[in-house]
């Protein structure tokens, strides 16, 4: 997934940046150089040669000039999930969905550190980023609740691996942040999600009614624990 936010040191010298991208350059550059708090918009704008009206056409507020590519994310994210066919691992999905917020930031390195150790300092803006996390979550969960629904406990096993993506997923980046964006940050955040898929396993198999002949498969994932078996056996014989 491509980001239209732009960030110091990124893009061809040459061409003179968009004007939300120049927005976010000269915010960056004045948050580095007199820091966040003492920075306004005023000055922004000014560094960018562009009007307030310029300035909030794109950002409701200084925060979000931090955080230029969240709702975008956001929306890809929606996207991505809603077009997931009906058999496809609910597991899987949310797994791959988190990974599109974890390319935003890989996309530039530099950015995504500098943004990282600005919200540390900024008590402000770490508050807005736990609401901005809270809106994944709440996009994942969503998800989950719509594939489980009907199955016992349906609701709680969506917000549980909603919760266990976003917790790994945030793991592993902070990490690479913490790194100054060395290393893979693909591989690392791909790590961590092994972890919710092999904690939570395939969809578990909708409930079969009918006569007492039926015949019931249940198909699980090669070394699942006893209890998840029962489980979702349970679930297919409408006991659940």
């Amino acid at each position: 997934m491509s980001s239209t936010g732009a960030a110091p040191g990124r893009g061809d010298k040459a061409e003179k940046p968009p004007m939300r991208d120049a927005l976010v350059a000269a915010a960056f550059r004045l948050f580095l150089e007199r820091g966040y708090e003492q920075t306004t918009v005023d000055d922004i704008v000014a560094l960018a040669g562009v009007g307030r009206r310029s300035f909030f056409r794109y950002f409701p507020s200084k925060e979000d000039v931090v955080f230029p590519d969240h709702e975008r994310c956001l929306a890809d994210m929606t996207a991505f999930l809603a077009a997931g066919s009906a058999d496809a691992d609910p597991v899987r999905r949310v797994c791959d969905a988190a990974r599109l917020v974890l390319l935003m930031y890989a996309e530039n390195p530099t950015f995504s550190v500098q943004r990282y150790r600005l919200t540390k300092q900024v008590p402000g803006l770490r508050q807005y980023e736990l609401s901005v996390v809270r809106r994944y979550d709440r996009a994942l969960a969503g998800y989950l609740r719509a594939r489980y629904a009907g199955l016992r406990d349906g609701i709680l096993r969506a917000d549980v691996i909603a919760a266990a993506v976003v917790a790994a997923h945030n793991n592993a980046l902070r990490s690479w942040l913490r790194s100054d964006g060395k290393g893979d940050a693909e591989a690392a955040v791909d790590h961590a999600l092994g972890h919710v898929r092999a904690s939570f396993g395939a969809e578990p198999a909708p409930a079969v009614s009918g006569g007492p002949g039926d015949v019931v498969v249940i198909v699980s994932r090669r070394g699942a624990p006893l209890w998840r078996v029962v489980q979702e056996l349970e679930a297919a014989l409408g006991r659940g």
